[in-house]
């Protein structure tokens, strides 16, 4: 089927087949089951352009003041809500490009399958960790 040695789940083989090339994507998948993905990697990128102006701009607001005065501005409930929001867009956007990545440059099955599941375990570890520091100045 290809230079990859993908497993054909027909058992066809192109070399001695006469058929369409329709016959033989047929079972491969559908073109169609991308389409979820790509809306959410487009929805989580245009939510990421506001808030990180926005952090952009009130790191820059708050960069003559102390550690003190960045933690007081984090440990505000409004911000602490909006930084959390911010780190579940970004970690979801994150995810979602790691796993394009391996998806399509990791070509062996036990491989791709651990990259996916440490690229997962990765951003949700990462994110947990994030909105619990935002949290924690919000509500200590």
């Amino acid at each position: 089927m290809s230079d990859w040695k993908r497993h054909d789940p027909l058992n066809r083989n192109p070399a001695t087949a006469r058929s369409s090339a329709l016959y033989r994507a047929i079972g491969l998948g559908s073109a169609k089951s991308g389409a979820h993905h790509w809306w959410v990697q487009r929805v989580t990128a245009v939510a990421l352009v506001p808030l990180l102006v926005w952090l952009v701009a009130s790191l820059l607001a708050h960069a003559r003041g102390d550690h003190q005065v960045l933690a007081l501005w984090l440990g505000q409930p409004a911000v602490a809500v909006t930084m959390a929001v911010l780190l579940m867009a970004l970690f979801w956007h994150m995810k979602l490009g790691l796993r394009v990545i391996v998806e399509d440059y990791v070509h062996a099955d036990r491989v791709k399958f651990a990259a996916l599941i440490a690229v997962d375990l990765v951003c949700l570890a990462l994110l947990a960790i994030g909105v619990f520091a935002s949290l924690y100045l919000a509500f200590r």
